[in-house]
Order: C-alpha cells, then sequence, then structure tokens
C-alpha cells in the first residue's frame, strides 16, 4: 500500500468526520453522514494495521475513530447516578403519582379489616368455625403462637424470611395488574380477612392491645408497602382498559417500566419493615416504644414521598426510566 497515496485519497472524509465529532449538535443528515465516515475510517484504520502499519496514521486513525465511536454511542451515565434518579425521582414519583390508587386500597383494606374483626370478636360461633377451641386458646393465650410467632426463628433468619415473603406478595399485586386488576383484589381481600381474624380472635380473649402492640410496629410500614403494590398494580389494571391519550402499547409500556421500578423501591421498603418486625416487634422494650419505631418509620417513608414525589410529578415525571434508556419510537399521524 502506497501510504501517501492512501492518506490523499480519504484526507477529506477524515477531515469532515473530525469537524462533525466536534460539533454539540448535529441534524438528521450529519448524524447520518457521522456514522457512515466512522465506519469507514474504522475500516481505513484495519487496512493500514494490516497493511502498511505506519505508527503516526495508526495514532492518528486509532484516536479518530474511538471519538467517532463515542459521538456515536454517546457517554455513558455512571450507575450512581441513574441510582440516585431512581431514588430521588423515579420511584416517589410513581408512588406519588399512583396515590390516588393506594390509598382508597390502604381504606378498603382497613375497612374490611375492622369489620371481620368485629364480626369475629363478638360472634363465638364464628369464633368456633375458624378453629377449634383448643387451638384458639393456643393462639391467643399469654405466651401462645400469636406473640411468639416473631420470636420463633434467631432474628437475621427470621427478618431473612419475612423479607422474601412480603416482597413475594407486593410482586404478585403488581404483576397481577396485567390481568386487568382482579386477582390483586383478590390477594387484598385474602390479606385483609387474614389480619381481621387474628384481631378478632385476639380481641375476643381480651387481648387487643397485644395484638396491635405486635403489629403496629412493623405493620404500619408493611402494609403500606402492600397497599402500594397493589394501587400501582390497580393502575396498570386500568391502563389496559384506559390508556388515555396514549397508544395502549405505549401506555402499557410506560406504567410497566414505572411498576417495575416500584417493585424494587418496595423491596427496600420491606427490607425495612421485616428488619423491625425480626428485632423491634418481638424485643422487651415498652409497648409504647415498640409502635413509636413504627409510626417514626411510616412518617419518614411518607414524607419521603411526598418531599420528592410532588414534586417530580408536577415536573412530568410518571416513575418511568431516564429518557436514554427508553426505547426509540417513531411518530404516527392521526
Amino acid at each position: 500500500m502506497d501510504v501517501d497515496a492512501f492518506i490523499a485519497g480519504h484526507r477529506g472524509e477524515w477531515r469532515r468526520l473530525e469537524a462533525l465529532v466536534r460539533r454539540r449538535r448535529l441534524t438528521g443528515v450529519e448524524a447520518d453522514e457521522l456514522v457512515l465516515l466512522y465506519q469507514r475510517t474504522a475500516t481505513h484504520l484495519s487496512m493500514v494495521r494490516s497493511a502498511a502499519p505506519d505508527p503516526v496514521l495508526v495514532d492518528r486513525l486509532s484516536a479518530l475513530v474511538a471519538r467517532a465511536r463515542a459521538a456515536v454511542t454517546g457517554v455513558q451515565v455512571p450507575a450512581w447516578r441513574d441510582a440516585v434518579r431512581f431514588a430521588t425521582v423515579a420511584f416517589p414519583a410513581a408512588v406519588y403519582r399512583s396515590a390516588r390508587w393506594w390509598v382508597p386500597t390502604a381504606v378498603v383494606f382497613v375497612l374490611v379489616a375492622v369489620a371481620v374483626g368485629s364480626w369475629v370478636a363478638t360472634h363465638e360461633e364464628v369464633q368456633a368455625s375458624i378453629a377449634a377451641p383448643a387451638e384458639v386458646r393456643e393462639l391467643v393465650r399469654p405466651g401462645g403462637q400469636f406473640e411468639t410467632y416473631y420470636s420463633s426463628a434467631p432474628a437475621g433468619s427470621f427478618a431473612a424470611r419475612v423479607w422474601t415473603n412480603n416482597a413475594w406478595v407486593a410482586a404478585l399485586s403488581l404483576a397481577f395488574g396485567a390481568l386487568l386488576g382482579i386477582p390483586v383484589l383478590f390477594v387484598m381481600a385474602q390479606n385483609a380477612l387474614n389480619v381481621g381474624v387474628a384481631g378478632g380472635l385476639m380481641a375476643a380473649a381480651g387481648r387487643g392491645d397485644v395484638f396491635f402492640g405486635l403489629i403496629l410496629p412493623h405493620g404500619l410500614l408493611e402494609l403500606t408497602a402492600v397497599f402500594i403494590a397493589a394501587g400501582v398494580g390497580l393502575r396498570l389494571g386500568w391502563t389496559v382498559i384506559d390508556p388515555g391519550a396514549r397508544r395502549r402499547v405505549d401506555a402499557l409500556a410506560e406504567e410497566g417500566r414505572a411498576a417495575g421500578g416500584v417493585a424494587i423501591g418496595l423491596a427496600a421498603v420491606l427490607l425495612i419493615s421485616g428488619v423491625i418486625e425480626a428485632f423491634v416487634t418481638p424485643s422487651p422494650l415498652p409497648t409504647w416504644a415498640r409502635v413509636a419505631v413504627g409510626v417514626v418509620a411510616e412518617a419518614v417513608f411518607l414524607g419521603y414521598v411526598v418531599l420528592f414525589g410532588r414534586p417530580a410529578v408536577r415536573a412530568g415525571e410518571i416513575g418511568d426510566v431516564g429518557a436514554q434508556d427508553r426505547a426509540d419510537w417513531a411518530p404516527t399521524a392521526g
């Protein structure tokens, strides 16, 4: 290969590529030209290396190809910036935006649990239909199954088990949303019945204070996470029915990505509630102190959602991933 002739034949293309790489903004035609010249120059570099490895020319073309590659592929955003954006924008925005779904879910859940608990507590025949009298006594007596459940395993393994179970329930609520949200209602109804039955049996035995003293420390945050999962799942189900002004496929993609982010965020929230359930709920602290821990954890979480979520939603965020991580889309008429 005649290196001088090769340089003379392609110098114009290389200079044009250098000019395009230096520009901060490109038109569509210029972007296409950049990609084409980058591919050609990469081929030129390969030819020079194999046929006439002139060190000066190889260095020049290597640097040019590297700069062009960065311009074509873009600069990768550091992972920590993605994590910060998720924690301060995407997750709180998705939770705050879905409040119109999960707050009513929480209200209905509490009303159902209270109604079931009152019914169980005031009707002996209902209590007898739930379990044998000996089993009920074993459940509600001092030092019985309801109390010892929270210390039935070492705190660390108990926290891991509780976290896994609750994260699974939350994930199911989110995933079931795609099925028009109907299975979400079943999951929530089942959990409300379980809470109501347990509370009713404890109240009938005159131990309602023990029930709330054991449930509230971790249950406030834990149930809030479950309510949020159910609310986001119901919102996803409603999107199938009414996508609004968006195309149904686009709406489901956006809401689905937001729901996936919520699942990740709730896993962290449920980890905290699991730690409280394992280390605080069965602790020898007085009831007021244990409940106070749960109230503080709940207040901090709700404050975080409002503090970061409200401005993010007002800025147009819906909890979706950043624009650079979304699939490209083509405009459509109509």
